[in-house]
């Protein structure tokens, strides 16, 4: 008898869109499959175990642990390794994916930026009331001496010189 568990490690996992499966055993690259599937993309299936607390999981906390699967996709000179599963992913659904990447990143900069306005706008009124509460708190002969320097003449006709 063989060791299935040693077979299925030496194989490298294709799974289609429509729920195909194709098992290869030697390593390929990432353009080899895309030729044999035109219209379609290499994604490596990445999964990963976490708890609802953020901590290990373990039978004595009684937590479910939560499997989160993401796909990176390739490029055409990657190699596929083998012991891994991949997926064919359409080429409508990987532009979908871009095009919702691209507009979360669109609404996050727009939300940054208003945060960067309503900030400077908040500055702009601190500033103001700080300066109005500086005119307010002038001096009558402060605020006379204000108004003369903006219309300011010399005061001095001419200046005669000593010892001439």
């Amino acid at each position: 008898m063989g060791n299935c568990q040693a077979i299925d490690a030496a194989t490298l996992v294709i799974q289609h869109p429509n729920g195909k499966v194709e098992k290869f055993y030697w390593p390929l690259t990432a353009n080899e499959v895309m030729k044999m599937n035109p219209g379609h993309y290499v994604a490596l299936l990445l999964s990963t175990t976490l708890c609802p607390s953020g901590d290990l999981c373990s039978s004595a906390n009684n937590e479910n642990p939560v499997r989160l699967t993401r796909i990176k996709l390739l490029r055409p000179t990657d190699t596929l390794v083998l012991g891994q599963v991949y997926k064919l992913i359409t080429t409508q659904e990987v532009m979908k994916g871009m095009s919702a990447k691209k507009f979360a990143k669109m609404k996050k900069t727009q939300s940054d930026s208003v945060e960067k306005i309503e900030t400077r706008r908040s500055d702009k009124q601190e500033e103001n009331q700080v300066t109005k509460q500086r005119t307010k708190t002038a001096s009558p002969a402060n605020s006379a001496t204000t108004a003369r320097s903006r219309t300011w003449q010399p005061k001095l006709q001419s200046i005669s010189e000593a010892g001439s």
